[in-house]
């Protein structure tokens, strides 16, 4: 008999998507089948224009902005995810700033996590030439294993409804 891989750390990232919220599901029962830890993971993609506007909009306002922004992020953790776990489920929620796959796989090397969980948008033309997805940087960068689920609207499409 073959055993499987028991992921004690999960790490889920998301953007607050329909398919993000779709990869939950999978992140979730992976954590809960082998009664591990959940790491939900959003980061907030850095401004490439941010060091103009720190010259011109005041420093109070900037931090407002800031604050306004996270807790919006933080209403999303209770709507889209936290509300739909269990008592005595182990999860840990973090925001972070930056680069998406930087900060990912950042984060996944210092908490050493198992796997990673995140849905695939299926960008395609220009979007995905210039753009590409944060999906595809992090299959293409990351030492841990990566489960990716592709859009539930994609499958349901090529396979009927799931």
């Amino acid at each position: 008999m073959i055993e499987y891989p028991k992921y004690k750390k999960v790490l889920f990232c998301t953007d607050f998507s329909e398919n993000a919220d779709y990869a939950f599901n999978y992140a979730y029962g992976v954590t809960q089948r082998d009664k591990g830890l959940l790491y939900i993971l959003h980061v907030i993609p850095h401004n490439p224009n941010q060091d103009c506007r720190e010259g011109l909009v005041k420093k109070e306002v900037l931090e407002k902005i800031q604050h306004c922004i996270e807790e919006d992020v933080d209403n999303k953790f209770k709507r889209h995810y936290t509300n739909k776990i269990e008592d005595g489920f182990k999860f840990e929620i973090f925001i972070k700033s930056g680069r998406e796959d930087d900060e990912i796989l950042d984060f996944a090397k210092q908490e050493k996590v198992d796997i990673i969980v995140m849905g695939t948008h299926g960008k395609t033309g220009i979007a995905r030439v210039y753009f590409g997805s944060v999906a595809e940087k992090i299959l293409r960068r990351s030492p841990f294993p990566v489960f990716t689920i592709p859009c539930k609207k994609k499958l349901e499409y090529s396979y009927g409804k799931i």
